[in-house]
């Protein structure tokens, strides 16, 4: 977690999501990348990429205009004293919000993306999603999310649920890293629904057998709970042992997949008040 990777908005979320980002950059030695984007209706078919590129429509007034005014909110957020001694580049881009982060992102080689999250609900969350779901969706580097003010970012109690399948192997060995970074605990939860349902025997020795692949520094306790749906399941473990982060694993389905088999990881960021890891398959 050397380079982190922070986009904003320069809303109260985004400041929370980077006050993480600057306690882990802190702890891992790291840098941050700052990250705005500049979504502008009349710019769109121009392909401007980041602020320093070459194009007449950089230099249109209104551009200019925008691109000052974000200089200066850069120039008011570098100054926060949470950001002294650590590393920072910020950049503008030009393009969707979600685009612009996953392109960011592969381009600088960046190790872990912290963002801020309100969440949505009802119809807004249905039909158009936030843009940090569509980033949990569509990156191959893990998301932190972040819901609100943490103070002290030190996550004692780090709940991974999943079910503990091969193709798992992936994700978890990022999420173990993480976890003996903080020195955390580890409560892997496997959540039984009406729908599939496995016995005690059955599911702890699958965690057991699956755990013990890993070198996880602080061990792991393993749970079984019973709900009925796994997005709940999670919710009301997490919320019985007072954990600190919940870890997920997400498949990045897109489109039609997506729409039909929807998405565990993209409900927890937003519905848990908790902050959110993910970690693609």
């Amino acid at each position: 977690m050397k380079k982190i990777l922070v986009p904003t908005d320069f809303s109260a979320h985004a400041e929370y999501a980077l006050k993480v980002a600057a306690q882990i950059a802190r702890k891992n030695n790291g840098e941050i990348f700052l990250l705005h984007m500049l979504e502008l209706p009349a710019l769109a078919s121009d392909g401007i990429g980041e602020s320093n590129a070459v194009g007449s429509s950089s230099d249109l007034p209104e551009v200019m205009f925008f691109m000052e005014k974000t200089r200066e909110r850069f120039q008011e957020v570098l100054n926060a004293p949470y950001l002294q001694g650590i590393p920072v580049v910020e950049a503008i881009q030009f393009e969707r919000a979600f685009d612009g982060i996953v392109k960011h992102s592969k381009k600088h080689n960046i190790d872990l993306v912290v963002m801020g999250s309100h969440g949505a609900s009802g119809f807004h969350e249905m039909f158009i999603g936030s843009n940090t779901e569509k980033v949990v969706r569509t990156s191959d580097i893990p998301v932190l999310v972040i819901k609100k003010e943490e103070g002290e970012f030190n996550p004692q109690k780090f709940v991974f649920a999943s079910d503990f399948s091969d193709e798992i192997k992936k994700p978890f060995a990022k999420a173990v890293e993480f976890a003996n970074t903080f020195d955390t605990e580890l409560h892997l939860v496997s959540v039984n629904t009406p729908n599939n349902f496995k016995s005690t025997h059955a599911a702890e020795k699958a965690i057991h057998d699956f755990a013990s692949q890993f070198d996880i520094k602080n061990g792991y306790t393993s749970h079984i709970y019973n709900d009925v749906n796994v997005e709940k399941g999670i919710l009301h473990f997490s919320n019985s042992i007072n954990a600190d982060l919940i870890g997920m694993s997400t498949h990045g389905r897109q489109g039609l997949a997506h729409f039909f088999n929807g998405s565990v990881s993209e409900d927890l960021v937003n519905h848990a008040v908790r902050p959110v890891i993910t970690f693609k398959i």
